[in-house]
């Protein structure tokens, strides 16, 4: 998978959780996944097309989520709160987001990619099947509320 695919879902991860929901996340080090199981409590999932097909996925934890969807609302969420319809549409509307962001990055690089509508996936040790058999790269993020990791993966 080219790098050039995947740095623009970090920053688009940093730009949208900035504007949206004032959160400041830092980017942990890019690792191979290596197993399906997803690294949070609620993730949402989108299919690429174009010139490669793919997927991307982020994954939060519960508390992360809450904390983001606070900024987003503009108001305090409880901690104890469950995951609820709400906390998964803004999962998917995040999903959304980023994924849009970071196609319209690539546009600018030359890469006409479509998205499609994304799937919200949560339960405890749910698992993430991305849309390719190619190698998945996670990023790992780090927020004041907790962790979330966003996952790239390309066909070559």
């Amino acid at each position: 998978m080219k790098v050039e695919f995947v740095n623009p879902f970090l920053s688009a991860t940093l730009r949208v959780l900035k504007t949206m929901a004032s959160v400041e996340a830092s980017p942990g080090k890019p690792f191979l996944k290596k197993e399906g199981g997803a690294h949070g409590d609620v993730s949402g999932i989108i299919g690429i097309t174009g010139p490669v097909n793919g997927s991307m996925s982020l994954s939060f934890s519960r508390n992360c989520i809450l904390k983001i969807m606070a900024g987003m609302l503009g108001e305090e969420m409880e901690q104890e709160a469950e995951i609820t319809k709400d906390v998964k549409d803004a999962v998917g509307e995040l999903t959304n987001m980023i994924s849009g962001d970071a196609r319209n990055e690539l546009g600018q690089q030359g890469y006409l990619f479509q998205i499609a509508l994304p799937t919200v996936i949560t339960g405890l040790n749910h698992e993430i099947q991305h849309k390719c058999k190619a190698p998945t790269i996670a990023i790992p993020f780090d927020t004041d509320a907790g962790p979330f990791v966003v996952e790239v993966c390309f066909e070559n």
